[in-house]
């Protein structure tokens, strides 16, 4: 019911920066959540970062002030700006959104397809 579309990965040289965003399809579901995770080559799927609507941003240790996530709550957009890039950066970078339905049941969760961001000189 909810298609996540992401664009803006690619290739960079490390020191470098990038630019991600993801839309979110309209539903009648309340977006509790929206932000990013990665996986890198051979590593588990992990937090990058997220913004609670209305609510607390949250970042990743490794971001280490280098990221920037940011919403656009009536266009259901999420962004995250990258620079300082790094070869560890290297991921596949997934959107993903939360989507609140009630005291009474759980979360909903959707993941986008991920777009390959490869940090290499």
């Amino acid at each position: 019911q909810v298609e996540l579309v992401e664009t803006g990965g690619g290739w960079v040289q490390p020191g470098g920066s990038l630019s991600l965003s993801c839309t979110a399809s309209k539903n009648y579901f309340h977006i509790k959540t929206m932000g990013w995770y990665r996986q890198r080559p051979g590593e588990q799927r992990e937090l990058v970062a997220e913004s609670v609507t209305g609510g607390q941003t949250t970042y990743a240790d490794f971001v280490q002030d280098r990221f920037t996530i940011s919403t656009d709550d009536a266009e259901k957009t999420v962004h995250l700006q990258m620079a300082s890039l790094k070869p560890e950066d290297t991921a596949v970078y997934f959107c993903y959104v939360a989507l609140w339905r009630g005291p009474l049941e759980a979360d909903l969760e959707y993941w986008g397809q991920g777009t390959q961001v490869t940090v290499t000189s």
